[in-house]
């Protein structure tokens, strides 16, 4: 039989984090264990109050589904994902928490490192490194505080255009912006010759997320790439999505963990989409997780646990912006 437990945490940022909506300095998160007895598989969900998601609300719906997972030894993964998802409709990030400690824990258990179950592949593409909307010179401060190839720009004031430009003036890396629902389609076909000039590489989720009339006029003629964030949480907003997008980006919190990422890739190739995947505030735990799917993908956001103070965890951790995977089976996080 095994064992199941949660826990929470507070994770302090090394600066305040804000997007368009609102502002991080302290992350909540919740570590969820799976243990056989002798191995143990770890997995993490977020508290975000853009998604209704809170501790007490993963506690409760990881409590509720207690019996099923501690009765699960010897259940594929897959099997578990589809057992759970009908009873945690109204709590993804749970269900996502639950199926990566167990894919995690079948990895350990069979000797494997879990990304060699989903691709033969070793090759991943770079992660950005996030800057938030702050006072421009904080902005710069933390771009040379942090030297990488390619940032992600968070945008969602009256001057982003005017904030690129100055952060151009002390970087060379590729830029993504992401204006996170805050921009209208007009705003955003004015700002696409300069975002082409800063040498943008794509606009992540411009208009809001329900806004698909919009995307639909956006997209053919916007000559910039354009990701779906919050468009595309679950499988089902796929296809709507290749409609008004170029490409998609996955969080496994979003969608419900690692099963319906890998569901969401395949679907996301067959109709010719861009793939990314990116993440929360969250500790190595989730990030370990996150990099075992990095293979599949064209792009990534896996800089998490570089924004904490003090992360809880260790495994997968970022070089330069390349992806450098623990030597341990499984996910190859362990906590501290």
């Amino acid at each position: 039989m095994l064992k199941l437990t949660s826990k929470a945490y507070r994770l302090p940022l090394k600066h305040p984090f804000t997007i368009s909506r609102y502002t991080v300095e302290i992350q909540e998160t919740v570590i969820v264990t799976i243990s056989d007895g002798t191995h143990s598989g770890y997995g993490e969900a977020t508290a975000n109050p853009y998604y209704g998601s809170t501790v007490d609300k993963i506690k409760t719906s990881v409590e509720s589904v207690r019996d099923i997972v501690e009765q699960s030894s010897g259940m594929a993964p897959d099997d578990l994902w589809r057992r759970l998802e009908p009873l945690l409709q109204d709590d993804y990030f749970a269900l996502c928490a639950l199926d990566c400690a167990f894919w995690d824990l079948y990895g350990r258990k069979n000797q494997k490192k879990l990304r060699s179950l989903f691709s033969s592949l070793e090759e991943t593409p770079m992660s950005n490194y996030t800057i938030g909307i702050d006072d421009i010179e904080l902005m710069k401060q933390k771009i040379l505080e942090k030297p990488w190839p390619v940032y992600k720009i968070k945008l969602g004031t009256e001057d982003d255009i005017s904030i690129l430009r100055e952060l151009r003036e002390v970087t060379d890396a590729v830029f993504r912006v992401d204006a996170n629902c805050s921009w209208n389609a007009d705003q955003t076909l004015k700002y696409v010759p300069d975002l082409k000039a800063l040498n943008v590489e794509f606009i992540e989720q411009p208009l809001l997320a329900d806004d698909w009339e919009g995307m639909r006029y956006l997209k053919p003629r916007c000559e910039l790439p354009l990701i779906a964030d919050e468009s595309c949480r679950r499988y089902e907003d796929v296809m709507p999505c290749a409609e008004g997008f170029d490409g998609i980006n996955i969080k496994l919190m979003k969608c419900g963990g690692i099963t319906p990422a890998v569901m969401m890739i395949e679907l996301a190739r067959e109709m010719e989409l861009t793939v990314m995947a990116g993440c929360m505030t969250e500790s190595s735990v989730g990030i370990s997780n996150l990099a075992q799917i990095a293979p599949l993908l064209d792009a990534i956001d896996a800089d998490g646990p570089l924004l904490l103070e003090h992360d809880i965890a260790e495994g997968v951790f970022l070089e330069n912006g390349r992806i450098i995977y623990s030597e341990k089976n499984g996910s190859g996080a362990v906590l501290k």
